[in-house]
Formats: C-alpha cells, sequence, structure tokens
C-alpha cells in the first residue's frame, strides 16, 4: 500500500518532465540516496537518465559540483557553508533533518578518554570545513575553550580512519556512517555527540544553472528522495539491506545508523535558514570564512512545493 502511495505521488511529477531523455549527474556520499531511493522503489520508470557519482566526504562532492562533473548531491551544513563562503557555485535546494546522534568524537574502545574535557592537549582526525571540524569547535565554545585547547589533524575519512586506528589520533570526529561503522565493526566508544551543539543540518545542493536548466528533472528527484525518506522511516530494514549491499559493507552498521538516525526532508523555510545561519556565524567566528553570508541568499525555496506534495 505504501509503494502503491509513493507510486501515484510520483506519478504527476514524471509527467512534468520533457519527453527527451536528459541526464541529471547526481552526487553521493557513501550510497545514501542512492540506497534509500532503490529500496523504496522510487527509481523505476524515471524519464530521465541519473548518473550517480560516488563521493567519501562532502569536501570532495562540492568540488566536482564546482567543476561542473555533478548537477546536485548531498552536502553537510558546514562543507556547504564552507564551499559558499569561497564562491563555489551552488544553492540548497531542500533540507535533510535528522537526530545529531550520528555526528560523533570517537575514541577507541580501550582509550582513557571518557569526556570532552579528556581532549584538551589531545590530537582530533576531522576534515576541515566538515560537520566534524563544525561539531569540535561547537564544543570548544561551549566549554570556553581555545582552539589550541586540542589539536586538530586535517584528514580525509579514509586517512583519518588509518591515523585513528594506528593511534596517530586520540580521537576522530567524524559522521555517519563512520560513526556506526566504528561502533558496530571495532567497539569505538562515542563520548560527545552533536545533540544541543549544531543544528545537524544537511543539504540537497544544485548548481545555478541546473536549477535554471533542468528544473524539471531536479523537482522530480526531489519528490522522489523525499518520498524515499518517508517510506524509509517505517521500513529501515530494508533500506539497511540495500545499503550494506550497495556499500559491501555489514548489515549491522546501516541498522544501527539508520534506526536512530530518522532521516527526513524538509523545505527551505525560515527554520532552515535560521539553523543554516548558526552555522555560518559558527564558522565566521572562528575565522573559517572571512565574510559573514546571508543565509537566505544561498538557498532557493523555490522547491518547497514538490517537497511538501511528496511528503504526504
Amino acid at each position: 500500500m505504501i509503494r502503491l502511495m509513493l507510486a501515484g505521488a510520483l506519478l504527476f511529477a514524471s509527467l512534468e518532465v520533457a519527453a527527451a531523455q536528459t541526464t541529471l549527474r547526481v552526487g553521493d556520499q557513501k550510497g545514501n540516496a542512492q540506497a534509500v531511493m532503490e529500496a523504496a522503489g522510487v527509481l523505476k520508470d524515471v524519464p530521465y537518465k541519473i548518473e550517480w557519482k560516488e563521493f567519501p566526504a562532502a569536501a570532495p562532492l562540492l568540488e566536482a559540483l564546482s567543476a561542473g562533473a555533478i548537477e546536485t548531491g548531498l552536502v553537510g551544513d558546514a562543507p556547504f557553508t564552507f564551499a559558499a563562503a569561497s564562491g563555489a557555485p551552488v544553492k540548497a535546494i531542500a533540507a535533510i533533518r535528522q537526530t545529531r546522534e550520528g555526528l560523533a568524537i570517537l575514541v577507541p574502545e580501550t582509550s582513557p578518554i571518557k569526556s570532552f574535557a579528556d581532549l584538551r592537549g589531545k590530537k582530533i582526525a576531522t576534515g576541515r570545513g566538515s560537520i566534524g571540524h563544525q561539531l569540535i569547535l561547537a564544543a570548544l565554545e561551549k566549554n570556553g575553550w581555545a582552539a589550541s585547547d586540542v589539536q586538530i589533524a586535517f584528514l580525509a575519512p579514509s586517512d583519518a580512519k588509518i591515523a585513528y586506528t594506528q593511534g596517530s589520533v586520540d580521537a576522530w570526529s567524524t559522521w555517519e556512517p563512520y560513526v556506526s561503522q566504528e561502533e558496530v565493526l571495532f567497539r569505538s566508544r562515542r563520548i560527545i555527540t552533536s545533540e544541543g551543539l549544531t543544528p545537524g543540518l544537511s543539504f540537497q545542493v544544485a548548481r545555478p544553472e541546473a536549477i535554471r536548466d533542468k528544473r524539471a528533472e531536479l523537482t522530480d528527484f526531489i519528490r522522489r528522495l523525499t518520498a524515499a525518506r518517508a517510506w524509509s522511516l517505517n521500513n529501515i530494514d530494508s533500506y539497511a539491506a540495500t545499503w550494506g549491499r550497495l556499500m559491501n559493507i555489514p548489515t549491522a552498521v546501516p541498522q544501527n545508523w539508520l534506526s536512530r538516525a530518522k532521516i527526513r526532508i524538509a523545505p527551505i523555510d525560515d527554520g532552515v535558514i535560521a539553523d543554516e545561519q548558526s552555522t555560518i556565524d559558527l564558522y565566521f567566528r572562528w575565522g573559517l570564512i572571512k565574510q559573514k553570508l546571508d543565509a537566505a541568499g544561498i538557498v532557493d525555496r523555490s522547491f518547497t512545493d514538490a517537497i511538501a506534495k511528496a511528503g504526504l
């Protein structure tokens, strides 16, 4: 019944896409969007071609978008802010809301570190401008610490994993599915999450020319993704199985991640803009960006109806 409802909600969207088949180049992180859309069955009868491109983190995805190699993709609010401040041609067209338990600072099972307070003077791995970096800054600010009170090692996820495993760093500030991989497969411990510290916001972003020239395709894609996310809230097992197969990772990992994440698509509304402004302000206070952006200027609210209709 749920699948029939999704199909009905998406049928009219497909009819809006031009008859001549076009290609929408979509950036994904660790099979995130592709897996949920496949599991929900919303990729059937897409009237255009989706060309998926996989990325390990938001930074390389945003670099590809800036270079024109992709037209849309999923990124966290922090790297989006970093990219927008650097002048990248990018707009947020939909928001992704979820719980904040999956953005965390991890330590190995045997580490003597028990809380953030124990990290003073210690080395933490994360990506520059990432949501992991955002979490560290927010935690420093909450505790009244200076940037020099911890050592941040800026590393891509693959390099951070090696450094963390080898003990070259004391902790790793990272996001899903890396957090669940470490918890489930290696018994790492979360000593702090972003609950109460950061908005826990991600965005579906797009190049301005794609918004202009491929609006029908983007609108249809957003509708399908919104419907898939709504389906996934009550079908975690199916989603986890599909994601595990695509990523060749034990299903227990996505089960751990998805059972607590409660991921859903939300329109770009006043609340989203206020949360994005808080991220901009945080990065500006810490000198990561040199200009204080206006959040309303880097988002596109014109996909609100598409999200509302698909989220029925």
